[in-house]
């Protein structure tokens, strides 16, 4: 009897590892789909940000130049202060901006906490996002 009475032990000990083991997978794959997503997601929202600073930026042209010599250049200085004054109105602390003479290139970089990766020791997800727009007249 006491044989028997052991494999039993043995067989619920195995069947605990596996619904322990098959958590933790099924946690992982939930995480991956939950926080993965949610990266993505706010990769775009960044992305969508970035364009919008980037076109605020183009939209500062250096007037006078424009009536004078009909030359469209944007006022460098303006177009970053701009771009740059653009995200951090929305929560960006350390955007990039780099105005030429006709185009000006914006960036930006966020991090993302991930919520059920954390549970298993995952770091946030670093995301990054660059654009560039040039001045233009119609």
């Amino acid at each position: 009897m006491r044989a028997v009475r052991r494999r039993r032990d043995e067989r619920g000990a195995a069947a605990t590892t596996f619904v322990v083991g098959m958590t933790v997978v099924l946690l992982a794959c939930a995480g991956l789909v939950v926080d993965g997503g949610g990266a993505l997601n706010a990769r775009m929202k960044l992305a969508d940000e970035v364009e919008q600073a980037a076109r605020a930026g183009a939209q500062m042209i250096d007037e006078t130049q424009l009536r004078e010599n009909g030359v469209v250049r944007l006022n460098e200085l303006a177009a970053e202060q701009r771009a740059l004054e653009y995200l951090r109105e929305r929560g960006h602390p350390n955007p990039y901006a780099d105005a030429g003479l006709t185009s000006i290139v914006v960036t930006s970089d966020d991090m993302v906490e991930p919520t059920l990766l954390s549970l298993i020791a995952v770091p946030p997800f670093d995301i990054h996002a660059t654009a560039t727009a040039e001045a233009e007249t119609q």
